[in-house]
């Protein structure tokens, strides 16, 4: 396989990759995805990183909606419970 698709630049920019720091603070979905954009926007699309800042910006939107459906969810929940 080639090393570009194994450990590309964009992912390897600093002490440790971006996945094994996903994985050690155990994000979800969205989080990882966020924090894997945001690592690599000014890496990957030199002629525009606003690409990558873009997916994060939506990933993040998505994350919001999703924490204040829970919230609402679990206030119900509680509203229910007394």
């Amino acid at each position: 396989m080639n090393k570009q698709v194994i450990n590309p630049k964009h992912y390897t920019q600093g002490k440790i990759e971006v996945w094994d720091f996903i994985i050690d603070q155990k994000l979800n979905y969205l989080a990882g995805n966020i924090v894997k954009y945001i690592a690599r926007y000014a890496h990957k699309h030199k002629g525009n990183p606003i690409q990558d800042l873009e997916k994060a910006e939506r990933y993040l939107k998505k994350l919001i909606n999703e924490v204040k459906s829970e919230n609402k969810k679990a206030k119900k929940l509680k509203q229910k419970s007394r």
